[in-house]
């Protein structure tokens, strides 16, 4: 199995007891810059927490095993005059989100760390629902297109596929559909 090794999620690794780390700002970086933004503040010591997932594909007979971020799109920061100077410096960063409630974010946020140290499988769940339109992402149906008939469970969607003038029910793995809107991006 290939694997992509794990890369640094949270620095320093005692973030979340930290007497003063600066305010929590969301740091929303172009598609895929992550890991990018999150190596940048590892070389400059900076404070960071990326929570990612690990996420297994099979492509032609290989099963690949690598690690997403959790919410895609974000890194989490402790902001300071460096940390600011830091992401102006890169063209990864989209804008920095302010977060009004403080206390509310350090509170999710450590209770996703705590889920992790403790082995919990994190997953995220993209907002589908039955009566959604949905897109394939992965699998010998990849591309094709559907409705989601019901959930099975929190991991299971049976979706609707219409081929040949004939609609046909499948079980997929909730990780191998997207939203056919986010498709058309």
């Amino acid at each position: 199995m290939p694997n992509l090794r794990r890369e640094s999620e949270i620095f320093p690794a005692d973030l979340f007891s930290m007497p003063d780390g600066g305010p929590w700002t969301i740091v929303h970086v172009r598609s895929r810059q992550e890991k990018a933004v999150a190596r940048l503040f590892m070389e400059r010591k900076q404070p960071f927490y990326l929570p990612q997932i690990e996420k297994q594909v099979r492509r032609d007979g290989r099963t690949f095993k690598s690690f997403l971020p959790l919410f895609g799109g974000y890194v989490f920061v402790r902001l300071n005059d460096d940390t600011q100077q830091t992401l102006w410096r890169t063209k990864a960063v989209v804008r920095m989100i302010p977060v009004d409630d403080q206390e509310l974010l350090d509170g999710e946020l450590r209770q996703i760390r705590a889920l992790q140290e403790a082995g919990a499988i994190l997953v995220a769940h993209p907002e589908i629902a039955a009566g959604d339109v949905v897109r394939i992402a992965d699998g010998v149906f990849q591309g094709y297109t559907g409705t989601v008939v019901r959930e099975l469970d929190a991991t299971r969607l049976v979706v609707s596929i219409t081929a040949l003038n004939k609609s046909v029910t499948a079980e997929f793995p909730r990780e191998s559909v997207v939203p056919a809107r986010a498709a058309k991006r």
